[in-house]
């Protein structure tokens, strides 16, 4: 699984943390919904989990920070 715990705010460019812990014991299926929460302006990101975020060495999958 390559879920990213921190990926890019889309309004100001902060640094967005995964709200929920990721269980390995259940981890997230297609069509799962992950919250983001900004450090920087607070925004929440609810994003669909896809066929593409579950792929190992996917760049979408690792939500490069910066």
């Amino acid at each position: 699984m390559s879920i990213a715990t921190v990926i890019v705010c889309v309004d100001c460019g902060g640094r967005a943390h995964l709200v929920q812990a990721l269980d390995p014991e259940d981890p997230p299926q297609p069509g799962d919904i992950l919250t983001y929460r900004c450090e920087d302006c607070a925004d929440r990101w609810d994003l669909v989990v896809d066929e593409a975020d579950l792929e190992s060495g996917s760049e979408q999958a690792r939500g490069r920070p910066e």
